[in-house]
């Protein structure tokens, strides 16, 4: 395995703990995940593609869905309440809808399953609908619908979760953090990407704030009983998170609930129940992409309206577009290295 040491100037500025950090370069990373993932239980395709997921989120800066999430992944796995070797079944339903039964495996490969027939459906049809149930996604949305985008197309993908979002108003947990993801060209270059939870914050975010001792922002989580508290591992033991903006991320969240779980056939947030797994941490349920071919009608100028929507914005006091700090920490680990602690790659070697 090849490891990138940090340059010299760079090395002169950096705390103690980032000097302690070791880089290593995003292919080498990947192999050291596949690694895992074979290990424990995938075939060596889905091993691959769950791999490279992880560590491009590592690369991009998105650490709450990196090498952060293997545990789980391997929880999962090892408890059997996850097939890593499941293979997907394509279903072509209507001259633009795909349906994909992913047999309790992983959201992604069943997605790698469908692409060449979805593909083609947009390019013939100007729009594609791509609807994944029984299905683990445990990682986040934003690697599912940028390369899309640099496809030249518009994606918007929603997912549902495990139940630990109350909704408005209520005191238990029913939606899970629910994210949505939307790409779309831009002439600028890098598609514009985000990727937001209808909840207040990520679950994973709960989880790092409490192994790191932090006191989650007031207004995001309640504990068990239903009582307002910023203290993590009060939400994360038998509390719940509030959605964002009250009512409308409640509605929102209700919206990825009814696309992402009922139009697929997959399971409601609530309805996930992985008690008889202990150590299982992928939610088994639904995921919705929706691809539109912007070209069509004629409108070949879309990516230059993109652009001069986001000028505007960023003219008016916006300081970065969506995906515009992943953008930046991926062209900069990709020439420095991947920062991982001794003690993690220690960690992430000894799975392997």
């Amino acid at each position: 395995m090849t490891e990138l040491s940090p340059t010299a100037a760079q090395a002169a500025t950096q705390t103690a703990t980032q000097a302690a950090d070791i880089r290593i370069a995003h292919d080498d990373l990947a192999d050291l995940l596949a690694q895992i993932f074979e290990r424990h239980g995938c075939s060596r395709t889905v091993a691959r593609i769950l791999a490279g997921n992880c560590a491009g989120c590592e690369r991009d800066g998105s650490f709450s869905h990196g090498v952060f999430r293997i545990p789980g992944y391997v929880g999962s796995l090892k408890s059997g309440w996850a097939d890593g070797k499941a293979v997907p079944k394509v279903e072509e339903v209507g001259p633009a809808f795909l349906r994909v039964d992913a047999a309790n495996g992983f959201a992604q490969p069943a997605l790698e399953a469908a692409r060449p027939r979805l593909m083609e459906m947009v390019r013939a049809g100007g729009m594609a609908l791509l609807a994944i149930r029984d299905s683990h996604h445990f990682s986040a949305l934003w690697p599912d619908v940028e390369p899309f985008a640099r496809d030249g197309l518009v994606a918007l993908s929603v997912v549902n979760s495990f139940a630990c979002v109350v909704p408005h108003g209520g005191r238990s947990a029913v939606y899970g953090t629910n994210p949505m993801a939307f790409a779309s060209p831009c002439a600028s270059g890098d598609p514009i990407v985000f990727d937001q939870a209808a909840s207040s914050m990520a679950n994973g975010d709960v989880r790092i704030a409490a192994r790191e001792g932090h006191a989650l922002p007031p207004g995001y989580g309640v504990d068990r009983d239903g009582i307002p508290t910023t203290d993590p591992k009060a939400v994360l033991d038998g509390g719940a998170l509030l959605p964002f903006g009250g009512h409308k991320g409640s509605s929102i969240a209700f919206l990825i609930e009814v696309l992402s779980a009922a139009l697929t056939g997959g399971q409601f947030s609530f309805e996930v129940d992985w008690s008889a797994h202990p150590g299982a941490e992928t939610p088994r349920t639904g995921q919705l992409l929706i691809l539109i071919d912007p070209a069509r009608g004629g409108n070949a100028g879309f990516a230059e309206r993109v652009l001069t929507l986001t000028d505007r914005v960023r003219a008016a006091g916006q300081d970065r577009m969506p995906g515009d700090r992943r953008h930046a920490h991926r062209a900069r680990t990709e020439v420095e290295g991947i920062p991982l602690s001794a003690a993690k790659l220690a960690e992430l070697r000894a799975l392997a």
